[in-house]
């Protein structure tokens, strides 16, 4: 076990969940998700993800685990007593005791244009606690809207998702050794 998180050869959320095209599901590597993971869990103990569900499915960690949710539209998750069904063109309906609560978020919306960002920008307002931390995942042409909805800039840790034909970037609005440093891949 690594920082609450399995390390193992293969990912099982990978293993056992195809990506979806209906739900413009891309997952990322095995790598990037163990990375997304510790940045989850050395930042935040109460941790929304945001359309991540590969992420919040290895954290292992029983008692963050227990304080985190995972927002997300393919009900195929709903049995996990942290799932919570995520419309983002409804980006407040959301259960009233998520509101003000997260320490973390993690976000990674399956479109790129400014109007799918601005409800995601919604709900990260309406759920995000004090001080809390954000890591989205976007295209570097959203560079300067990240930075003026959310206080987020651009990191040099860029996430590897092997089925995009683009690459994404990481924003933030905090610092950490690993988002600073290039993706060794």
């Amino acid at each position: 076990e690594y920082m609450g998180i399995l390390k193992m050869e293969g990912n099982m959320f990978l293993m056992k969940n195809k990506e979806d095209e209906k739900f413009n599901q891309y997952w990322y590597s095995k790598e990037t998700i163990e990375f997304i993971a510790n940045e989850a869990i050395t930042n935040g103990k109460k941790i929304a993800f945001l359309s991540t569900p590969s992420v919040y499915y290895s954290i292992k960690d029983p008692a963050i685990r227990a304080a985190s949710r995972v927002f997300d539209i393919d009900k195929k998750f709903a049995s996990d007593p942290g799932f919570i069904y995520y419309d983002f063109s409804m980006p407040t309906t959301i259960p009233k005791e998520c509101q003000g609560y997260f320490d973390f978020i993690v976000v990674d919306p399956p479109f790129i244009t400014h109007d799918v960002l601005g409800k995601y920008v919604e709900t990260i307002k309406f759920i995000q606690g004090p001080g809390c931390k954000i890591l989205f995942s976007s295209i570097k042409e959203n560079e300067e809207f990240f930075k003026t909805k959310l206080g987020l800039s651009v990191k040099t840790y860029m996430p590897e998702i092997p089925h995009l034909i683009y690459q994404y970037c990481f924003f933030s609005n905090y610092d950490s050794p690993g988002l600073l440093a290039p993706n060794p891949k």
